[in-house]
């Protein structure tokens, strides 16, 4: 942590956060949607070490994993190297995901729908706001708005020099997805949209109306939150 910084959110023990912003306050309050990974995860782990809250401990996981897909796959004996696990967290983990396994088995059709930016900084945020470099993620969404799946398709520099269209685009194409919500991150923990970041926007939706498929936003997350290009307009104004 670099010095003179005040340490980011995740770090602060939930018994110092105020009761409205904890996480199992916040799932009562707003319902599970409204939560991020991290978070959703830190309700499941239920406590920390004493020296990393249960929200870093999370956010930490998702990173280390590459999100949830990655710590789904995770074995138990990995899970048990982890610093701050033991056999009760390995176990409630493993049993929540196998839980989720299940119920898709059931309900195949059931899959997260996406009503605005904020609904995408959830599913994502809590796991790339920590990354230590840049990655590149695509949301591929249905015609109702659910999410199909979320590719990775760059880790590095995020640039309009080096994104290419072709492999953006590449799992939509295959899918047959119809929209698409663009996300990366910035590791310096500020979202603010850099002058590559507008022009690799540019370039997405003019090559999506190109194929067909509807760039409907590209989202910056990091550490002190998120910004959405459509609502700000960059990239989106043509």
């Amino acid at each position: 942590m670099t010095a003179g910084k005040s340490p980011p959110e995740y770090y602060v023990m939930i018994r110092d956060l105020p009761a409205a912003e904890r996480p199992r306050e916040r799932l009562r309050n707003y319902g599970p949607s409204y939560l991020s990974n991290a978070e959703l995860l830190a309700i499941i782990l239920r406590t920390g070490t004493s020296s990393e809250s249960v929200l870093s401990l999370s956010a930490r996981l998702l990173s280390q994993f590459g999100g949830l897909a990655g710590l789904a796959k995770a074995s138990y004996d990995e899970l048990q190297r982890i610093h701050g696990f033991g056999e009760a967290k390995t176990s409630q983990l493993k049993a929540a995901f196998e839980l989720g396994r299940r119920l898709l088995s059931l309900q195949e059709n059931e899959r997260v729908t996406i009503h605005s930016p904020q609904d995408v900084a959830n599913l994502l945020q809590g796991e790339m706001a920590f990354l230590d470099q840049e990655h590149l993620r695509v949301v591929l969404l249905n015609t109702r708005n659910q999410v199909l799946a979320i590719p990775e398709v760059y880790r590095g520099n995020v640039n309009s020099a080096v994104v290419r269209a072709g492999e953006v685009f590449r799992d939509a194409v295959r899918s047959n997805a119809p929209a698409v919500i663009v996300v990366h991150n910035h590791p310096s923990g500020d979202p603010t949209p850099s002058e590559e970041d507008v022009r690799v926007t540019e370039q997405l939706v003019e090559a999506g109306r190109l194929l067909d498929i509807e760039v409907l936003d590209h989202l910056v997350v990091a550490q002190n939150g998120f910004i959405s290009l459509k609502e700000k307009g960059p990239g989106f104004e043509s």
